[in-house]
């Protein structure tokens, strides 16, 4: 064989070796995401299952706030079925919801001192506010993972790469304008 030879086997070696880096970062990134999905996963299904006790708890101090409680309830229930299809989409104003809805829990609850005073209603309340602070930093580090993965696919030369190994883009888990406003608690009272 040649040095012609040589350097063109050295060329193909390199370009090879480089293509593999490639593939395996974007492999990397994609395992991201989906790690970081699953970190959010488990994070709601632990706030689904803390739910029904916070509701049971609080059915026996408000009797006649019925429609609250069945609102979390639809609003629970919804949540899961968005987090189970993995619908990024859907889970956005799914969790929005379920937030106003727990708020306003939380705000009806207000008219029950024994209630707000029940050791139970308040572990559960601290639990439920924990894990809601706790799924809003995993939203943010998965967002921050799709969008790391979602520059990846696109920038050249990881773009050839992506395109012809099927890497599609991730989803960021957004949320309207409306859905990132603070509940209105004067206006549940008014």
């Amino acid at each position: 064989m040649s040095v012609t030879g040589f350097i063109i086997l050295a060329i193909i070696i390199v370009i090879l070796v480089y293509a593999v880096l490639l593939y395996n970062n974007l492999v990397s990134l994609k395992n991201n995401v989906a790690k970081a999905w699953a970190n959010i996963d488990v994070l709601l299904k632990q706030r689904h299952d803390e739910l029904p006790k916070l509701v049971e708890t609080c059915k026996q101090y408000m009797g006649y706030e019925q429609q609250t409680l069945e609102k979390v309830m639809q609003a629970r229930a919804a949540v899961q079925q968005a987090r189970e299809s993995g619908n990024v989409a859907a889970l956005g104003p799914a969790e929005a919801q379920l937030r106003s809805m727990i708020g306003n829990l939380y705000a009806v609850a207000e008219a029950y001192p024994q209630l707000k005073a029940n050791e139970s209603f308040q572990q559960l309340q601290a639990r439920i506010t924990g894990l809601e602070n706790s799924i809003a930093d995993r939203r943010e580090f998965y967002n921050d993972s799709v969008n790391v993965f979602n520059i990846r696919t696109e920038q050249f030369p990881d773009s050839i790469i992506a395109g012809n190994f099927g890497f599609k883009q991730a989803h960021l888990l957004e949320f309207s304008n409306a859905e990132k406003q603070d509940v209105n608690v004067k206006a549940l009272f008014g």
